[in-house]
């Protein structure tokens, strides 16, 4: 199964996502819910980006299908380009291109349904699509 990071410069931001992502892709007590991690703030705790909390959460969630990370923003889209362009991330690991609510949303319900990495980065980037009005 495909895992899911959530990087944000808030750890407020990346937890509260990554709980209604996962509340939003459970179908029940036994359905599977992808792995997903969140990945935000600066080491310091206040606003900013950690390449090692990336790193961290992205070995957390990886199960060999492929790791999908959303970022939210400047700084820490640049980190996660940075520590692809270095092979730092599991094998597989992709930064997706996709609003970063709606995004990691259908990133996870995609994960959870056993969706490949392609599959799963394809459901995020749809998320432009979603009209409001």
């Amino acid at each position: 199964m495909v895992g899911v990071v959530l990087v944000s410069h808030s750890a407020r931001v990346a937890e509260s996502v990554a709980e209604l992502a996962r509340g939003l892709a459970a179908g029940g007590p036994a359905a599977p819910v992808a792995a997903i991690a969140p990945a935000g703030g600066a080491p310091d705790g206040g606003l900013g980006t950690s390449a090692e909390a990336i790193l961290a959460a992205a070995r957390a969630v990886d199960r060999g299908a492929g790791v999908a990370l959303l970022a939210d923003l400047g700084s820490s889209v640049l980190t996660v380009k940075t520590l692809l362009a270095e092979d730092e991330l599991p094998p597989h690991s992709r930064l997706l291109d996709a609003p970063f609510v709606e995004g990691a949303v259908a990133a996870v319900v995609a994960a959870s349904a056993g969706a490949d990495l392609d599959a799963v980065a394809t459901a995020a980037a749809e998320a432009y699509t979603y009209r409001k009005v």
